[in-house]
């Protein structure tokens, strides 16, 4: 018996080497139908474990690949789901597109991914691509797309996910949270240390929605307790380390100094970091900094960054299960926020200014109290 088992599997790949094989030459060695043998390498129920087992091998000594386009046509679906994100630089996205990777492929779906460098032109030519390459559906980032964008996926049938934002007006399936109200904590925390002269390094905020939002929050929190920030206070550049340093550098030029820097993600707070300490500023004593994401950098850079922790897997794992749910043609929530939460750290406390009044403070209080 044994000997016949290895007379087969040589001649199985044999036959292998010989020529591609066919879904016919897998029924055949396995002696199943073709309709079984095609049952059985779809992971069918219906096949008993047995044969299913039988048809597995011989598909794999004969090094058998299921032909894509045609198990497309007979499911009328790629198990392919496509996802666009701004850039391919940013950590930030990299830790929710592994996690939506991983539970689309515990389903047996591919991860088709794409990038556009905020220039949403090209974002629907990405998107174009992926509808023409069959994806079953798609994850964008952020509520900033050309209205042709979303023509385009509905015209095809091709349900999608936003992500990293929410729409308040509920028309669009998002998972995320909102950038203004989580700015606003971080200008909120600033505010109650004592800060009043708050300036921001942030990302370009043409096309990019979560820039925009976190400047607005920001604002928004200064205009509650009726202060300002000055337009020349409000510095926009690329999202790198070196265009930060520089964008430093012009807020220390305009004159009156912030006592405060609220950037717009933890790659141009580290950026402000490095140039505050080039300058030799003193952070958090002369100058307070705060980040955005809570990248693995930011606990570990000196002095550790106050940021807003986004948790970046729920949003991965739930784009993932929310598409495969619509897929299946369940029906979910329009919108599903995730929480977010201010992390303070070494990187911010009270103004100089501020922290000299509470040392004379609580002296007049020790004082009264003997």
């Amino acid at each position: 018996m044994a000997a016949t088992g290895r007379h087969r599997s040589a001649k199985l790949k044999s036959l292998a080497k010989s020529r591609s094989a066919r879904l016919a030459d897998v029924a055949r060695a396995a002696g199943v139908s073709l309709a079984t043998a095609s049952r059985a390498l779809a992971a069918s129920a219906l096949v008993h474990s047995a044969t299913s087992t039988r048809v597995q091998e011989a598909a794999r000594l004969l090094g058998y690949v299921p032909h894509g386009a045609a198990r497309a046509l007979a499911s009328r679906r790629t198990r392919t789901i496509g996802a666009v994100i701004p850039t391919l630089d940013n950590p930030i996205f990299a830790g929710s597109i592994q996690t939506l990777q991983s539970r689309l492929a515990r389903d047996g779906y591919t991860l088709l991914l794409g990038s556009h460098e905020y220039d949403l032109a090209v974002e629907i030519k990405v998107v174009a691509a992926l509808i023409e390459r069959g994806v079953d559906a798609m994850v964008l980032v952020g509520l900033d797309h050309d209205p042709h964008l979303f023509a385009l996926l509905v015209k095809a049938g091709i349900p999608y996910e936003l992500t990293w934002a929410v729409d308040a007006s509920g028309f669009h399936h998002c998972v995320g949270f909102s950038n203004r109200e989580a700015a606003m904590r971080v200008a909120q925390h600033l505010l109650g240390l004592g800060h009043r002269r708050i300036a921001m390094v942030s990302g370009y905020t043409a096309q990019n929605d979560r820039a925009r939002e976190r400047v607005a929050g920001v604002r928004e929190a200064m205009q509650s307790r009726g202060l300002g920030i000055p337009d020349d206070w409000v510095v926009e550049c690329p999202f790198s380390i070196r265009d930060a340093r520089v964008a430093l550098q012009r807020l220390l030029e305009t004159g009156a100094r912030p006592t405060a820097v609220v950037c717009g993600n933890d790659i141009l707070a580290a950026g402000v970091l490095l140039e505050a300490a080039s300058c030799e500023i003193a952070v958090p004593a002369a100058l307070s900094v705060t980040g955005f994401d809570d990248i693995d950098l930011a606990a570990e850079i000196v002095p550790a960054l106050t940021t807003v922790h986004l948790p970046v897997v729920d949003i991965g794992r739930l784009a993932a299960e929310r598409l495969l749910a619509r897929l299946a043609g369940k029906r979910v929530a329009r919108v599903e926020r995730v929480p977010v939460e201010l992390i303070a750290r070494a990187s911010t406390a009270p103004p100089a200014a501020a922290a000299r009044r509470q040392r004379h403070n609580a002296k007049i209080a020790l004082g009264g109290a003997m």
